[in-house]
């Protein structure tokens, strides 16, 4: 097999740059963070120093399968991002459009079900209990009105 260089490829509907390290393009589609990159790669056996654009169409391949179902290649339940999904049961790994198609069916059902994190997120405060006295404002600034300037008076 010839290792030529490509500058973009393409892995799960994601256009990688090629000069990247491999864990490094592979960060690249949204839902996969280094250490699930690293992991990728110790199963498939590429070397995570060399660049991606070198890839071969096999490992390309090979790699997007065990980004479709990572738990059925034994990696490990905790890299996944979605563990122990309430709708199905499973533990899964969701890339990219579906990650974000999921992350915001979550909030509406938060909000439909009035939890509290659904309240925070419906009234646009924030969510994870940080301070909000002083952070997080928005809108038009309120402050303090300076004092309106005295015209100058002739002088003495």
């Amino acid at each position: 097999m010839s290792r030529e260089f490509r500058h973009i490829l393409r892995i799960t509907d994601t256009d990688v740059d090629g000069t990247l390290k491999v864990p490094y393009a592979l960060r690249k589609i949204k839902g996969i963070s280094l250490n699930l990159a690293n992991a990728i790669l110790k199963k498939t056996g590429i070397n995570p120093n060399m660049r991606a654009g070198f890839l071969t169409e096999a490992e390309v391949e090979k790699i997007e399968e065990i980004i479709k179902e990572p738990a059925k290649f034994g990696l490990p339940n905790w890299l996944l991002n979605r563990r122990k999904d309430f709708e199905t049961g499973r533990d899964l790994h969701l890339i990219s459009a579906d990650l974000t198609l999921r992350t915001k069916m979550d909030i509406e059902h938060e909000k439909e079900l009035k939890s509290w994190r659904g309240y925070r997120h419906a009234y646009g405060l924030k969510v994870r209990g940080q301070r909000t006295r002083t952070t997080g404002r928005t809108g038009k600034a309120l402050g303090v009105k300076k004092k309106a300037a005295k015209p100058a008076s002739g002088g003495k």
